[in-house]
């Protein structure tokens, strides 16, 4: 795939598989030299103790008040009173090592296996480059990106049109969009955040022109997962001259495109309220008690797959699924081309259920899974929706739906690599890797299920 970067060779693998395997075996070494006959007992109290701290945290934002003040004591005692036990038994540095050391193993271990894993993308498609491009600039968006880069004169210097937004002035930028599209233009690209990107991928989508990115947004999640170059938004503008078509898929709920996701519950009802711009985390702190406990907001019951989630607190349905193995991927999406949508919702009702969460995947109170259309319907006429970082209000049922390939996005020839997802954890197929011999071809990892 262009633009991504040479893969390490075998020796770089080898020697990772080598690493993970060494700091495996002294992590445990480590733990029963150190702490001996009593090293599970001591890794159950530190368990424990984590499972107190989320439980303390829940209480903290289901409560206000006394309460609140004193879940947030117990969060911060728990883990101070776990460390002082360890202290006390002269323990603390043998369990610091181990979990450092453990630490390493997996992050080798990971790297080492995902180097035989070919990062997901979608397929590059050669196409002339644009002759009438015409590109929208939000000046505030990232704190001032457009005029720190240069984006402006960047942009008209290779032959675009481009249109920089009144901040203080709201405009209907899909409206701008549609004009520059009956007036000529054959490509349409966006300076600005995921929302904005959104109304105008939408536009581009249905006209069956290419779309092109300039991450110059806060957080630019769809650049991400493109593997644009978020640091430096200007090299975004070298598809103009030199790039490729990506096709991606879009997402819609009700009449409305997203790139990202679409939210609704306990989230999506805090960004509704007038004061969460100015005072966020004092007016999600207020608001989330009684959305918590279902004492404020719709009861939410969900469809997607022949399943059913009812009353959960929070539901994240995205275009194409967000990792939920890999920690270190959370946040991001392995395809934008897989044709559904994911589904993550989250039924949490006691500081029990809070706590096991813990267990990730297998705690009873997350739902993870795929679809092609998601039917979230509630108790109410009408729910909150955070679609890409925007607040909406949308009359139930609310259809979130997916439209493979509908969306051509035009992207630079060369950029970074996309991050690559390693495979789960596999010792034995480590050791394979580690002294298997220099030459030849690697042991096969395992097809991801």
């Amino acid at each position: 795939m262009a633009g991504t970067s040479r893969r390490p060779g075998r020796a770089a693998q080898r020697w990772a598989a080598l690493l993970a395997l060494a700091a495996g075996v002294a992590a445990v070494l480590a733990l029963l030299v150190g702490v001996g006959v009593r090293s599970v007992t001591l890794l159950v109290v530190g368990v424990a103790g984590l499972a107190v701290v989320v439980a303390a945290l829940w209480w903290a934002v289901t409560h206000r008040g006394v309460v609140r003040v004193l879940a947030v004591v117990l969060a911060v005692a728990a883990p101070v009173a776990v460390l002082l036990h360890y202290a006390r038994l002269g323990v603390l540095w043998p369990i610091v090592l181990f979990l450092v050391l453990g630490a390493v193993a997996v992050i080798a271990g990971r790297w080492a296996l995902s180097l035989d894993v070919e990062p997901a993308g979608s397929r590059e498609y050669r196409t002339p480059p644009p002759e009438r491009p015409f590109l929208i600039m939000n000046p505030r968006s990232g704190g001032g990106k457009v005029g720190r880069f240069g984006l402006v004169d960047k942009a008209r210097g290779l032959g675009a049109e481009v249109v920089v937004l009144d901040p203080d002035r709201p405009q209907d930028v899909a409206g701008v969009a549609r004009e520059a599209v009956a007036e000529g233009a054959d490509l349409l690209g966006v300076a600005g955040g995921d929302g904005t990107q959104a109304l105008v991928a939408g536009v581009a989508a249905e006209h069956g022109v290419p779309f092109m990115v300039i991450p110059a947004g806060t957080r630019n999640h769809f650049a991400m997962d493109l593997g644009l170059d978020r640091d430096d938004p200007a090299k975004s503008l070298e598809a103009l001259s030199d790039g490729v078509e990506l096709r991606v898929d879009l997402g819609l709920v009700g009449d409305r495109f997203f790139v990202n996701n679409a939210s609704f519950g306990a989230y999506a009802a805090v960004v509704q309220s007038p004061a969460y711009r100015a005072e966020k985390v004092h007016t999600t702190l207020q608001m989330l008690p009684d959305l918590l406990t279902h004492q404020r907001g719709p009861r939410l019951t969900v469809r997607a797959a022949n399943a059913a989630i009812d009353s959960p607190q929070a539901v994240l349905v995205s275009n194409n699924p967000y990792r939920t193995g890999d920690p270190a991927g959370l946040g991001r999406r392995e395809r934008l081309d897989a044709g559904v949508l994911g589904v993550l919702g989250v039924t949490v009702d006691s500081a029990a259920q809070a706590a096991g969460l813990l267990r990730g995947g297998h705690a009873p109170g997350l739902t993870v899974l795929t679809a092609g259309e998601v039917v979230v319907d509630a108790d109410a006429s009408e729910v909150p929706v955070g679609v890409d970082g925007e607040a909406l209000v949308l009359p139930v049922p609310v259809y979130c739906r997916v439209r493979p390939g509908a969306l051509r996005v035009r992207v630079p020839r060369r950029r970074p690599a996309r991050p690559r997802a390693g495979p789960p954890l596999d010792w034995r197929q480590l050791v394979r890797l580690a002294f298997a011999p220099p030459h030849g071809p690697p042991p096969a990892v395992p097809e991801r299920s």
